[in-house]
């Protein structure tokens, strides 16, 4: 099963970590892991022009996401 991230963007469910509601200005702890993320270049912005919603934790990546920590929770079928 694969989970739609925005922007023609599916990752495969099973990678799935955490997803993480966001807003500016985000915690300090969250800012480490997009600088770890950014720093090993697994950071990717599926947000593109739209806002950031939410932050998606894989195993191999880090995503931004303009689609809602809920709405991506439900496509996951985390429920």
């Amino acid at each position: 099963m694969f989970i739609h991230l925005g922007n023609d963007i599916l990752i495969p469910a099973q990678s799935l970590i955490a997803i993480i509601n966001i807003k500016d200005p985000w915690s300090e702890d969250i800012q480490d892991v997009l600088d770890l993320a950014e720093m090993e270049h697994k950071l990717v912005n599926v947000s593109a022009q739209e806002k950031k919603k939410a932050l998606v934790i894989c195993d191999d990546r880090v995503y931004f996401s303009p689609i809602s920590s809920q709405t991506l929770l439900k496509r996951a079928n985390i429920f």
